[in-house]
């Protein structure tokens, strides 16, 4: 057939180019419609090279599976704790009281499986840490003063701060000591001052960074001493830092976690309220729970807020698989930050090697994991990697499941720890020379 001018110039079927993506690219029809609608009025002579362009960066703007081979456990940017829990699809009771057959509590259950674990009296569960945080200022310091170390009135990732906190909640900040020391007694003038109107102390694990030298701080059993109400942030979500989860698994137990912060000793030391997050050291879904004396989490759980805080069905049920998981201690087993933080580094050694060996490229080298997300600052965990030549993290991300690694000196990185031993195979692949 003879093509003339007319038909050279005329741009390609939509609906045609639009078949063709569905070939290499995994998304709705209408999506990939759109994605070669783009490509043929913004570059007809190359709109098929566009379109493909299009619907990858549309591809990779979605949530999905990556692997993360950064040796960062609890990596903010890809989602924290993993989760390897899935749902039936059927209804829930997530407020049904089967044995009434009328309106139940979306707590009840979490509540038994957190004081059985903490020693609280009682728990409930909302979005996360942070609301966890502003929902108990608001049910029981609005209007109030709120005693805080400066050396604790911290900002953490996403411009979470304290202060800025405070005040959305209605509490008023009230700041003792100084950054690097404060006492008991600063604490004490505080509360002992009218025009404060302490109606809370407050202990705020700092996070994501550490203050070592000329210190001092107060802790939790000396807060209890005063009279009011203490709160402990502990903010990372370690149950019990004895961690009687990883015996036979990890010994002698990491310092870093012997000194963290806990639910289970801050419960004992006295405070009356303890907040944590879900999806850093619990190794849960995203959520914050606040725990301790009944009757202050029911002045938190009758808040107002409390409607806009409370979290879905899925994150109840995600938490009490895990919940479940440290009750009868099999943690290590079925979570998947405990699995990672518990592999022998011979393990993670022996199976970088096992994908040099089988891609004939790269090598084994040892290498320094970290546990992430404003967990355990400056703890690391010792581990094995593949490192290649070059930066190839471009290559790795743009797979069809993306490989999500770390460049160092400009070397890659593929860091085993935080790599399932099930996705080895998919590290092997990427690492074979193109055919």
């Amino acid at each position: 057939m003879t093509t003339t001018p007319d038909s050279a110039a005329r741009p390609p079927s939509v609906d045609a180019l639009a078949r063709t993506l569905a070939e290499t690219h995994d998304l709705p029809h209408a999506l990939l419609v759109d994605c070669a609608r783009r490509a043929v009025r913004d570059d007809p002579a190359h709109a098929d090279v566009s379109a493909h362009q299009y619907a990858q960066e549309l591809s990779a703007t979605l949530v999905g599976d990556v692997i993360n081979a950064t040796g960062v456990l609890l990596h903010t940017n890809l989602g924290r704790a993993p989760l390897p829990f899935a749902t039936s699809g059927r209804a829930y009771n997530i407020e049904f009281d089967l044995a009434t057959g009328k309106r139940g509590s979306r707590h009840d259950g979490t509540a038994a499986l957190v004081r059985a674990l903490t020693g609280a009296e009682d728990a409930i569960v909302v979005n996360n840490n942070a609301a966890a945080v502003m929902l108990v200022l608001a049910a029981l310091a609005q209007g109030r003063g709120v005693a805080v170390s400066r050396g604790e009135s911290v900002e953490i990732g996403g411009g979470f701060r304290i202060p800025d906190v405070m005040e959305q909640s209605g509490a008023r900040l009230v700041d003792v000591g100084t950054t690097n020391r404060t006492r008991l007694d600063d604490y004490a003038r505080a509360v002992a001052s009218p025009t404060n109107d302490i109606a809370l102390t407050m202990k705020i694990h700092p996070s994501n960074f550490a203050i070592q030298g000329f210190t001092e701080s107060t802790s939790v059993a000396e807060l209890a001493t005063l009279g009011v109400p203490v709160v402990a942030d502990i903010g990372s979500g370690l149950i019990d830092n004895s961690c009687p989860w990883l015996f036979r698994h990890v010994e002698p137990l990491p310092q870093f976690l012997v000194n963290e912060p806990a639910a289970r000793q801050s419960v004992a030391d006295g405070a009356d309220l303890v907040t944590f997050s879900g999806d850093k050291l619990l190794g849960g879904p995203q959520c914050g729970v606040i725990a301790g004396r009944a009757e202050l989490v029911r002045k938190c759980a009758e808040h107002p807020l409390m409607r806009a805080l409370r979290p879905g069905g899925h994150t109840i049920l995600l938490l009490q698989e895990v919940l479940q998981k440290y009750v009868d201690r099999s943690v290590c087993d079925f979570v998947p930050f405990w699995r990672m933080f518990a592999e022998k580094t011979d393990d993670l050694k022996s199976r970088a090697d096992t994908i040099v060996r089988a891609t004939g490229t790269g090598r084994v080298v040892a290498s320094t994991a970290v546990i992430g997300a404003g967990s355990a600052p400056g703890a690391s965990i010792d581990s094995f990697a593949v490192e290649t030549d070059g930066d190839i993290t471009r290559q790795l991300r743009a797979r069809e499941l993306p490989i999500i690694a770390r460049v160092e000196a400009g070397r890659t990185i593929i860091d085993m720890r935080t790599v399932h031993p099930a996705d080895d195979e998919h590290i092997v692949r990427a690492l074979l020379p193109p055919q």
